[in-house]
Formats: structure tokens, C-alpha cells, sequence
């Protein structure tokens, strides 16, 4: 079936562009001091010193990629990505539906494409000088929305995949599938735990550190639903 191969290519590529992306800009924060006299010079609020921001949290996604030139890869690199989750989410509900012979749209498409517009307009208005504070906190809750509505849509989804596993199971690697579902789980138990630190102006390596790895956790679902699939595959429905 179509949808598998397309389901597959997608996939990788929604995780192979924004971990480059973002790890680029980490790499030309700490190196600022190479691009300096240069077209491409570091604005200076995007320069940090030497950091492994997964371990110390010596800077956050947002700083490493806001300001010239990080935003060049950033802002063109995230709407890529957001594209290729709205063709991700509409190929899974098409798979699924194809697989169930029913006509209605899964709820994880809803979610999965709400993820994408909540990502497109975050890339969009990242990096904008405002300082009215409707403007922050817009900022945040299209940040928080693209968590929500991506977590929410992948455990849908999910939901559905186990419904239909019995079905599917020549083309699916099973234990995949499990680390998924562990993946998933572990994602939405951190999320309730480190709420309440995310409020207050405290702990900040910590929540930078947070930040890098749970972002890399959202997107480590889609490679291994490159895994989860197998090549070359035909799903006959029933």
C-alpha cells in the first residue's frame, strides 16, 4: 500500500530536519566568534559560550535559533517539518481507514494537523521583537499547543495502530511498536511532572535542558515509526 512507503519517507525526514536544524543553530551560537566581520555575523543575543544545552541547559532552543543567521535555517526548516507532518497525519488516517473499510476521520488527524499549524505559526513569529505581553504569552501557548495537540495525536494514533495490529502484523515490527507506546507514555508523565517548574522563573538549565531533550523525544516518535514499518510492504484490507 502506497500510504506505508509515503508513510516511511515522511517519517524520517520529519525527524532528520528539525534534530539538523537545531543542532546547526547550537553550533553557530557557540562558534559566533568564526562568522564575526562577516555577512553572517551572530546577533548577540544568539551567541552562547561552549554548552551541551542537553546536559548542562546552558541555552535554549529559542535562543540558539531566534536571531541572524540561525533563524535562515530555522524559520525555512521548521515549516518544511510542518508540512511534512501534515502529509504524515493525513497518509496515517488514510491507511487506517482503508484498513477498517469506515469512512469517518480519525481524531488523531485533527490533533496531528493542529500540531503542524501550531509549529508553522511558532517558526513564524519566533525571533520578533515585541515587548507587549500579549505577545509572550501568544508565544507560549503556540508553544504549549504544538505539545499538546503533537503528544495528543500521537497517542491517538497509536490507540488506533494497537486496535488493528492483529491485521497488520505481517507488515509492523511489534516491539517497535511497544517502544512507541513506552516513548509516548514517558513523554506525557514528564509533562505532568515538570508543569509545575515551567511557571516559575527558577530552575532554568534545568528547563533548558528539559526543553532540548523532550523536543528530540517528540520527533524520536517518528523515527521509530520509520522502524515500525517494513519495507515494501501490501496491506490487504478486510
Amino acid at each position: 500500500m502506497k500510504s506505508i512507503e509515503k508513510i516511511r519517507k515522511v517519517s524520517i525526514w520529519i525527524f532528520i530536519i528539525p534534530v539538523v536544524i537545531i543542532n546547526a543553530g547550537l553550533i553557530i551560537s557557540i562558534n559566533a566568534p568564526l562568522l564575526q566581520g562577516t555577512i553572517f555575523q551572530v546577533d548577540a543575543i544568539g551567541v552562547s559560550s561552549f554548552t551541551i544545552p542537553y546536559f548542562d541547559g546552558g541555552t535554549s532552543i529559542s535562543r540558539s535559533n531566534r536571531t541572524y543567521p540561525q533563524y535562515l535555517l530555522f524559520k525555512p526548516g521548521m515549516l518544511i517539518t510542518a508540512i511534512l507532518l501534515t502529509q504524515y497525519w493525513i497518509a496515517n488516517n488514510k491507511l487506517v481507514l482503508e484498513i477498517n473499510n469506515i469512512s469517518e476521520n480519525k481524531r488523531f488527524l485533527f490533533f496531528g494537523v493542529g500540531s503542524a499549524v501550531f509549529l508553522a505559526v511558532h517558526s513564524i513569529f519566533l525571533g520578533l521583537t515585541f515587548e507587549a505581553d500579549i505577545y509572550k504569552f501568544f508565544r507560549r501557548f503556540v508553544l504549549l499547543g504544538f505539545i499538546i495537540f503533537e503528544i495528543t495525536a500521537q497517542a491517538l494514533l497509536l490507540v488506533s495502530i494497537f486496535k488493528i495490529k492483529d491485521k497488520i502484523s505481517v507488515f509492523i515490527n511489534t516491539k517497535v511498536l511497544y517502544l512507541k507506546i513506552a516513548l509516548v507514555t514517558l513523554l506525557i508523565i514528564v509533562a505532568f511532572v515538570a508543569a509545575p517548574f515551567l511557571s516559575t522563573s527558577k530552575y532554568t538549565h534545568l528547563k533548558h535542558a528539559l526543553e532540548w531533550n523532550y523536543f528530540v523525544g517528540v520527533i524520536l516518535f517518528y523515527l521509530l515509526t520509520f522502524m515500525f514499518w517494513k519495507k515494501k510492504t501490501t496491506v490487504h484490507t478486510s
